[in-house]
């Protein structure tokens, strides 16, 4: 069990900065999806932003160390949740920021991995201790936030069973596939396998287990693999899923793949606006109960 949990908000959000697909999207939300990180476009029942959902999630889940990783534009976050880069209390959390810088040979952020090493870098004390790492623009829920902070495995990744994902098929079947061993250990992660091969990875449940980017970390275990993570060959970034399974490949049976059957509201592109308002309006009170 631990309580720090980083929250990565450094990307460039680029697919949210796409065209709506429909109508519903109206202009002052078009122009904060261009304008703002997706996690602080306002989709809550009071207008407050995606981020105060997660962080609420995260504070009935039991955490109290909040390192949010943003980009060097995000000035933003400081307005909604604290002006000092260390120890603002929001709500009763304890939260601070991590800025991801851009190499000066590059215009985007060098991917997942290097955030969070740069989190890592920038607090320490992180380097021997276990923390979360989750996207700014899902929802987990208080169960899945609690099972992965309350595991008593040193690294772990929540398992999603593909069928409980209410997304559509195209968005489903480009997801990553998890292969587990029959304790439920992580193998591999395979990217967009075909349809007749996918078969092949459904886990000793009969079910096709998708990572959400939930992940448990030991610190001191994965520090050196953070540090080390090659480029992808085609997306050129660093990756975390590749530090996963670099440390996996060094020691088997190092990461537990907890199951659940669920769905991760998502806020990747515009349309997506609308989806998750009507999901907050419904399942949330008008003013979240801190």
């Amino acid at each position: 069990m631990h309580d720090n949990l980083i929250i990565l908000a450094g990307g460039m959000s680029s697919r949210m900065k796409k065209p709506a697909t429909t109508t519903s999207v109206n202009e002052e939300q078009t122009n904060q999806a261009n304008h703002r990180s997706k996690s602080l476009i306002s989709v809550g029942n009071s207008g407050r932003p995606l981020m105060d959902y997660l962080l609420y999630n995260a504070k009935k889940s039991g955490y109290k160390n909040i390192y949010i990783v943003i980009n060097e534009q995000g000035n933003l976050f400081y307005e909604f949740y604290g002006t000092k880069k260390t120890n603002n209390d929001f709500h009763g959390l304890n939260l601070s920021f991590a800025i991801q810088y851009i190499p000066k040979n590059r215009v985007k952020p060098f991917g997942t991995a290097d955030a969070v090493l740069q989190a890592v870098e920038q607090f320490p004390e992180l380097q021997n201790q276990q923390f979360t790492i989750c996207n700014s623009d899902n929802l987990y829920s208080v169960n899945a936030l609690k099972l992965i902070r309350k595991t008593n495995h040193k690294n772990a990744l929540i398992s999603y069973d593909r069928d409980a994902l209410a997304f559509s098929l195209d968005k489903i079947y480009s997801f990553a596939v998890m292969n587990l061993n029959d304790k439920n250990y992580l193998k591999d992660i395979i990217e967009k396998p075909s349809f007749e091969k996918v078969k092949d990875y459904k886990d000793k449940d009969g079910k096709i287990r998708i990572s959400m980017n939930l992940f448990t970390l030991d610190g001191k275990m994965i520090f050196p693999y953070l540090l080390n993570c090659p480029i992808h060959p085609i997306r050129n970034e660093k990756e975390l899923p590749t530090v996963v399974l670099n440390c996996v490949a060094d020691y088997p049976n190092s990461f537990l793949c907890i199951p659940l059957s669920e769905h991760v509201p998502d806020l990747t592109a515009k349309d997506d606006i609308i989806i998750i308002k009507e999901y907050l309006k419904k399942h949330y009170p008008e003013t979240l109960n801190w």
